[in-house]
């Protein structure tokens, strides 16, 4: 079980009462799928992905950038059970979807840079700290059926 600090709470909560779901969401996933092009496979759904203007512009990458930020309400409001949280949503993507679960990290990673970028001076040394030990957290739960 992970243990947080009144501040490492507080930090969480402010950042996703600020965050713009529709502006962050879709921008985590482009660049996901954009740096790391092999997470496009997952995607056969959202039709052509070619080019950046295509995975830019698709609106089925945008609503399910999104959905994964809504996604992530679930661990704020449960940071004390995440992992039983997400026990659903890991056997999905490892059962059903075989999504590779290196990509939650990766795809974690292009969260903290566009959530760092939107934040600017505000993504202090210390509020990354509690950002990355809650998103690393989440990746870790959604890892977990596939160990």
């Amino acid at each position: 079980m992970v243990e947080w600090t009144k501040t490492e709470r507080a930090i969480i909560n402010d950042i996703f009462a600020k965050l713009d779901y529709e502006d962050i969401g879709p921008k985590a996933l482009i660049r996901c799928l954009i740096v790391y092009p092999w997470t496009l496979r997952y995607f056969g759904a959202a039709g052509k992905l070619d080019t950046y203007e295509d995975i830019k512009s698709n609106k089925y990458i945008a609503a399910h950038g999104i959905k994964v930020l809504h996604g992530l309400d679930r661990a704020v409001k449960n940071m004390d059970d995440i992992k039983n949280t997400y026990a659903a949503l890991s056997e999905l993507h490892s059962e059903k979807l075989h999504v590779d679960p290196d990509n939650f990290r990766v795809l974690a990673d292009c969260l903290s840079i566009v959530t760092a970028a939107k934040m600017g001076k505000a993504f202090t040394p210390d509020v990354q700290a509690a950002w990355q030990k809650f998103l690393s957290v989440v990746v870790s739960a959604l890892g977990r059926q596939y160990h």
